[in-house]
């Protein structure tokens, strides 16, 4: 059966195949989104389990945070940026999947999802979802649950205002632009006692995050981790 299953990889990946998201060469049949050298040099954070990191200090002071941290550096123009790019604009849904896979795999390993309950994708305004077709976060959330088996709850929060995209405002305009667009859509004592972790795409100002953090952060000891595929700006 496991042969059967590599020969018929190799078979589609003949036919069809796939491409190193970052350098654009064509991936061996062991290779996932990025090829080997690209997954080697990846710009990782080294913001992770240390106390006090700037990903942290972002959100100090703003919700009971437990942790925080993203991924890797997104620099425009840098060929990584074009995974985030490829996920949230070309309806490559698969990288946020694969991403999250490879998030989870080695975040595991230094006990970064350790006490974390429940895994809360940030929800896109029906609108935008309609217009992409998916979820970026949600995929990203997917595929760090297959290798962690923390469960999903896609739905905890929901998004209720529209807003047109962050890209060119201020730090002050986003975070102006992001009040009351979320709201919880559970009831409260489900999530009283839990360690929620909060799982979006790219960190920038922080605004996103906390005003969706901000839906729960009055609930009953709960408590409240960050965890995004890329840090942009920094």
């Amino acid at each position: 059966m496991k042969y059967d299953k590599l020969w018929l990889n190799s078979l589609f990946h003949l036919f069809y195949p796939h491409y190193c998201a970052a350098c654009g060469g064509r991936l061996q049949d062991n290779e996932e989104v990025l090829c080997c050298e690209c997954l080697k040099e990846l710009p990782r954070t080294p913001y992770l389990l240390d106390n006090g990191h700037l990903v942290e200090r972002l959100f100090w002071g703003k919700f009971p945070l437990g942790r925080a941290a993203a991924f890797f550096y997104y620099r425009p123009g840098d060929p990584y940026a074009e995974v985030v790019h490829l996920l949230k604009y070309k309806g490559r849904s698969d990288l946020g999947c694969a991403m999250g896979r490879l998030m989870g795999k080695e975040l595991a390993v230094q006990g970064f999802f350790d006490g974390v309950d429940v895994l809360v994708p940030v929800p896109l305004h029906e609108k935008r979802l309609k217009q992409r077709g998916y979820n970026q976060s949600e995929r990203i959330a997917s595929g760090i649950s297959e290798q962690t088996g923390i469960p999903i709850w896609s739905t905890a929060v929901h998004r209720v205002k529209y807003t047109e995209t962050q890209t060119q405002k201020t730090a002050q305009e986003r975070f102006e632009n992001m009040k009351e667009v979320f709201k919880l859509n559970m009831p409260v004592a489900e999530l009283q006692g839990k360690h929620v972790m909060l799982i979006d795409d790219v960190l920038t100002t922080s605004a996103t995050l906390t005003a969706c953090a901000d839906t729960l952060k009055d609930i009953k000891d709960i408590k409240i981790s960050i965890l995004t595929l890329a840090l942009a700006g920094h």
